[in-house]
């Protein structure tokens, strides 16, 4: 879907691309000292590169390269990535109905490309999958713009890590302005009271479980961000019908 000519001339590209260029900054930071973690631990150039290139998902790849430098086994650090990256399940689930329509191919390369910033971003400007051709040929335009631009944003300054790893301490933490991208989009999505309650049960939620191995809190923040949606819901649901049915 990513090479159509049709979908770099859609409007909805340009889109896409714009909302990315917002967050590309601490995102390429974050991809930055990404390429420097990866040397500093050990890996080569050639391994680093085959690991950005393969890899494309930042917190796994920061989660994995401590246990690779501690000569962790092999099957605890593919165990580590597994369970980091399982939040994209719950994407796979939500985007299911969006991309259900394209070749397995296609698909599959758009689960490579998206990104957590780039499924919040889509989700927050198409709540709901389109309903006709035109509609879905938008909504793939944008996921093209988006996405493929935070690859390449990520992958040149990952490669630019790489080069620089000699040059750039870890401790300057500039990895975590990639975390302050993700929280700035994220919060800009907190605009109801049952989003604001969902993201303060998951951020509870993560601390309280942070001990788990295998960043295991991330699933336990996903789990009871959730379940505390669905009870409100219900109570919503249940209290409307109440008032509905009262004389």
């Amino acid at each position: 879907m990513f090479f159509k000519p049709s979908l770099f001339r859609h409007p909805e590209f340009r889109v896409g691309v714009m909302d990315a260029l917002g967050a590309a900054p601490g995102l390429a930071a974050w991809a930055l000292m990404t390429g420097v973690a990866m040397v500093n631990s050990g890996l080569s150039t050639f391994e680093s590169l085959l690991m950005g290139l393969i890899v494309f998902a930042g917190s796994s790849q920061l989660a994995a390269i401590p246990l690779i430098a501690a000569g962790a086994p092999a099957w605890v650090v593919l165990a580590t990535g597994w369970c980091v990256n399982l939040r994209f399940v719950v994407f796979s689930a939500h985007m299911r109905p969006y991309l259900m329509h394209l070749p397995l191919r296609e698909r599959l390369l758009t689960g490579y490309l998206l990104t957590d910033l780039s499924y919040v971003q889509f989700t927050r400007r198409y709540p709901q999958h389109g309903n006709s051709p035109e509609q879905l040929q938008a909504q793939q335009a944008y996921l093209a713009g988006n996405c493929g631009l935070s690859w390449a944003s990520w992958e040149s300054f990952t490669v630019l890590g790489i080069v620089l790893a000699g040059l750039i301490p870890a401790s300057w933490g500039l990895g975590f302005a990639g975390i302050l991208a993700l929280l700035g989009v994220l919060l800009s999505l907190a605009s109801s009271p049952l989003r604001w309650v969902s993201a303060g049960v998951a951020g509870a939620a993560a601390v309280a479980a942070f001990a788990l191995p295998f960043k295991l809190n991330i699933l336990v923040a996903i789990a009871a961000a959730v379940a505390m949606s669905l009870m409100l819901e219900a109570a919503h649901r249940a209290k409307n019908t109440r008032v509905e049915s009262a004389p």
